[in-house]
C-alpha cells in the first residue's frame, strides 16, 4: 500500500493542479447549447470578429448566417488562423476536434485543436498506462523538450487526443505505435478502464476534457521506442514510485497533471491505495468533475 505521506502530498500537489476556474466569464453557446468557456479578455477579443460572433451579456454567439457545420467551421478556421498569427494560441496542429455535446454526438462545428483551449470546448483524449509484472510496475513517458504542452514533462507511456472522424481505438493503437513502438497487434489488448475528467483554468485557455483510460500489460522485456520524436525518453518503476512521482510538485521528475490523474485512478483500481486510508475517498473523487463546475 502507497503511505499515507504520500497520499497526503500526492492531494496537496493535485487539489490546487485540477482546481476548476474560479468563474467562467463567457459560455460559448451554439444552437442553445454552452459548448464553450472563456475569460472576459478572449471573448473580449472575440468581440472584433463581429462578422462570426454576437458577444454580449457573457454569452458568444455566432451571427445569424451562420448556421451550419461547414459555414461555422469555415469562420472559425479563419478566426483560428488571425489568432495563431496574433501569438494567442500554442503551437498550430494542423488537425481538428469535433465540437458536440458529446462524445458520439453530431458536431456543432469542427475547430483546430490549437485553439480548443482558447474557447474552453470539451475535448476527449485516450491514454494508456503501460504495465509490466503484474501490473505492479508502470512506464513512463518523458515528454519532448520542444511540445507545445507540458515540454520536458513525465507522461504516460500512450497518450493523444481524438482528433475528429476518430476512434477511441483507432487513436490508442496509433499513439502507441507512433510514441512508444507498440504495435498494433499488441496495442489492441489495451482495456477500457473508465475515464476521467478535467475542468481547469491554463495559460492558453480552459482545458474541459474527458480522458478514456486504458491499461496494458506489456512483456517484460518490452523496451519502448518512439518513433515520432515526441518523447524524449522512458523510464519503468514500481507502483510505490510512481505515487511518488505524482507527488512531486516540480523538478525533473514532474508529471503531466492529466498524466498525474491517470496514475492515481491506476493506483486507486488496482488497490495500490488502501480504500479505508484517510485520504482515499477525497483522491477518488478528483477523477470526476461536478455538473455544475463544467456547465
Amino acid at each position: 500500500m502507497i503511505e499515507a505521506r504520500i497520499l497526503t502530498a500526492i492531494r496537496k500537489r493535485l487539489t490546487p493542479l485540477l482546481a476548476p476556474p474560479a468563474a467562467v466569464d463567457f459560455t460559448l453557446v451554439v444552437d442553445g447549447d454552452a459548448m464553450g468557456c472563456l475569460d472576459s479578455a478572449r471573448a473580449e477579443r472575440l468581440a472584433r470578429f463581429s462578422h462570426v460572433f454576437d458577444v454580449e451579456r457573457g454569452r458568444i454567439r455566432f451571427v445569424p448566417t451562420l448556421v451550419d457545420v461547414e459555414a461555422r467551421s469555415a469562420a472559425m478556421a479563419a478566426v483560428a488562423a488571425t489568432l495563431a498569427q496574433e501569438g494567442a494560441l500554442t503551437r498550430w496542429r494542423n488537425e481538428c476536434y469535433a465540437v458536440a455535446t458529446g462524445f458520439d454526438a453530431m458536431p456543432r462545428f469542427y475547430l483546430e485543436r490549437a485553439a480548443a483551449r482558447y474557447f474552453g470546448v470539451h475535448t476527449y483524449a485516450a491514454h494508456v498506462n503501460g504495465a509490466t509484472d503484474g501490473f505492479t510496475r508502470l512506464w513512463f513517458a518523458r515528454r519532448a523538450s520542444d511540445k507545445a504542452i507540458d515540454p520536458g514533462l513525465l507522461d504516460n507511456l500512450v497518450g493523444g487526443g481524438i482528433a475528429a472522424g476518430a476512434t477511441i481505438e483507432g487513436t490508442v493503437i496509433k499513439e502507441a505505435g507512433e510514441e512508444a513502438g507498440i504495435e498494433a497487434s499488441l496495442a489492441r489488448y489495451a482495456r477500457a478502464a473508465g475515464r476521467v475528467e478535467i475542468f481547469r483554468a491554463q495559460p492558453d485557455g480552459i482545458q474541459r476534457e474527458t480522458i478514456f483510460v486504458h491499461d496494458l500489460e506489456l512483456p517484460p522485456d518490452f523496451i519502448p521506442l518512439n518513433r515520432d520524436g515526441e518523447v524524449a525518453d522512458f523510464r519503468r518503476v514500481d507502483l510505490a514510485c510512481a505515487a511518488d512521482l505524482i507527488a512531486s510538485p516540480s523538478g525533473d521528475d514532474e508529471v503531466t497533471a492529466d498524466a498525474s490523474l491517470v496514475v492515481l485512478d491506476f493506483l486507486l483500481r488496482r488497490g495500490a491505495i488502501d480504500p479505508a486510508a484517510p485520504q482515499h475517498d477525497a483522491l477518488a473523487a478528483m477523477r470526476t468533475v461536478s455538473a455544475s463546475a463544467s456547465a
